[in-house]
C-alpha cells in the first residue's frame, strides 16, 4: 500500500491518490515489550524470539501428488509452511467487515493449514493513537489503516502463527501504533517479525526456523543495503536450520505484474531490486524468499535450488481497504516443504480472490491466480523459472 511523498496518481483505491511518507526514528527498545524476546550478548545486535513449538497441522489429504514431498530421505526432517500476501482486515472506525470480522477467513481457512503459517500483516493493531501519518483532520487522499487490536484473535483463529510487519503501513498510527500491534500478536499468541536485525525463530518439529522481514521503510531491514541484508541472512543461518525471508518489495498496482532487472521506483521511493535482492539473500543462505507489496500476483523463480515468488498480492482487503477489480483481485496461499538442510521437497499454489467485502476466498473454479502466475513465470524468466502445474503443483524445469 501507498505511503509517498506527494504524487497523485490513479492508486489502488481506483480513484486519485495523494501520498504521503511519515519518517519515522527507531526509539530504542521499540516493540520489545514481549516476554518472548531476549537480547543476547554484550552489546547492540540482533533480536531472535526463543523457539515456540508450532502446533501441528492435521496433514493435508486435498494436496495433489506432485505437490508432496518425495519419499523420506534417511535421517531428513521435512515442514510445510504456507505464506500469503497483504492482509488488511479493516479501515477502524467506519470501515468494519460484516459481522465485525467473524468468520473473516473461513473460506481460506483449511487451505492455509500447515506446519508453519505466515502472513504479510499490512496495517496496525491499534486503537486510534492520535498519532496517524495522515494528521488531524487526515489529508486529502491520504490513507492510514488500522484495525482493533481484538482482530488479532481473527488471525489466530484462521491458523495464522507469525506475521510479517516489514511494510509501509506498519507505523500508519505511529510508533506507539507499532508497539501496540506487537502487544495485540503477543494477547492472541502470534509471533512477528520486521524490525531492523530482528531474527525470528520458532521450532517447528524439532526443525529450528528464523524467519527475517524487509521492506524499505524506517525501522526494518533495508532491502536496498545488500551489505547488511547479507549480514542479518548470514546471522539467521547461524541460529536456525531454514531461513526464510518476507520481504515487502516493489511498485504498485496493476500494471505491476511483471519483474524486471533493476531497481523499481515508486512515488520517488526506491522500492528495491527484486531479482537482485532475492538472489543476494539466498547466496546467503536463505532457503526460501516471499514477497508481497506490488499488490497484484507476480513470477516465482528457481535460484540455486531455492524458490523466490516475487509477489502473492492480495489476499484479504476488509472494509474496502484494497481495490478488488481486475488484477488487483487475486491472491493466493503458497504452500512449500523444504526438508532441514533447506533442501526444496515440493511446493504448491492455492487461488484465492478479494470477494466484494474484501475477504479472502479459495477461487477453486477458476484458479485465476495460479494461470496469472503460470503466464507470467513464462514470461519473466524462461528456464529459471518455476514449472507451475495444472494442479497448482511447483517444481524447477530442469
Amino acid at each position: 500500500m501507498n505511503s509517498h511523498p506527494p504524487s497523485q496518481s490513479t492508486g489502488l483505491f481506483g480513484r486519485p491518490v495523494l501520498t504521503v511518507t511519515i519518517a519515522l526514528a527507531v526509539l530504542a527498545g521499540i516493540g520489545l515489550g514481549g516476554v518472548a524476546f531476549a537480547q543476547r550478548g554484550s552489546g547492540p545486535g540482533p533480536l531472535w524470539q526463543e523457539p515456540v513449538e508450532a502446533a501441528p497441522a492435521p496433514a493435508s489429504a486435498s494436496a495433489p501428488a506432485s505437490a508432496r514431498p518425495a519419499a523420506s530421505t534417511a535421517g531428513l526432517r521435512r515442514i510445510t509452511v504456507s505464506a500469503t500476501g497483504d492482509i488488511m482486515m479493516s479501515n477502524a472506525p467506519n470501515g468494519m467487515p460484516p459481522k465485525d470480522g467473524a468468520g473473516f477467513f473461513d473460506s481460506v481457512r483449511d487451505d492455509l493449514e500447515s506446519d508453519l503459517v505466515m502472513g504479510n500483516l499490512e496495517q496496525p493493531l491499534t486503537v486510534d493513537t492520535g498519532a496517524s501519518k495522515c494528521g488531524t483532520p487526515p489529508e486529502p487522499n491520504c490513507y492510514a489503516f488500522r484495525s482493533p487490536p481484538s482482530y488479532a484473535a481473527h488471525l489466530k483463529e484462521a491458523g495464522f502463527q507469525l506475521m510479517n510487519l516489514a511494510n509501509n503501513h506498519t507505523r500508519d498510527f505511529g510508533v506507539q501504533g507499532a508497539k501496540n500491534t506487537r502487544a495485540a500478536l503477543d494477547a492472541a499468541g502470534l509471533k512477528y517479525t520486521g524490525n531492523q536485525d530482528e531474527i525470528t525463530v520458532v521450532e517447528v518439529k524439532d526443525i529450528r526456523v528464523a524467519v527475517v522481514g524487509f521492506s524499505g521503510y524506517a525501522g526494518a531491514n533495508n532491502l536496498n543495503d545488500l551489505d547488511h541484508s547479507r549480514t542479518v541472512i548470514q546471522t539467521a543461518k547461524q541460529r536456525a536450520d531454514l531461513v526464510i525471508v518476507q520481504v515487502h518489495m516493489g511498485a504498485e498496482g496493476a500494471a505491476m505484474q511483471h519483474v524486471k532487472p533493476g531497481s523499481e521506483i515508486f512515488h520517488g521511493e526506491n522500492r528495491g531490486d527484486p531479482i537482485k535482492f532475492g538472489h543476494t539473500v539466498i547466496d546467503a543462505g536463505a532457503d526460501l524468499v516471499v514477497g508481497h507489496s506490488p499488490h497484484v500476483l507476480r513470477a516465482m523463480e528457481f535460484y540455486r535450488g531455492k524458490l523466490i515468488a516475487y509477489s502473492l498480492g492480495n489476499f484479504a482487503g476488509g472494509g474496502h481497504t484494497l481495490n478488488n477489480q481486475g488484477a488487483l483481485k487475486y491472491g493466493g496461499i503458497l504452500r512449500v516443504t523444504l526438508g532441514s538442510d533447506g533442501s526444496y521437497a515440493g511446493g504448491e499454489f492455492r487461488s484465492t480472490y478479494l470477494n466484494g467485502a474484501g475477504l479472502p476466498t479459495r477461487d477453486k473454479a477458476n484458479e485465476q491466480g495460479r494461470k496469472l502466475i503460470a503466464q507470467l513465470t513464462a514470461a519473466d524468466f524462461g528456464d529459471t523459472g518455476a514449472k507451475i502445474g495444472d494442479d497448482g503443483s511447483i517444481s524447477p524445469r530442469a
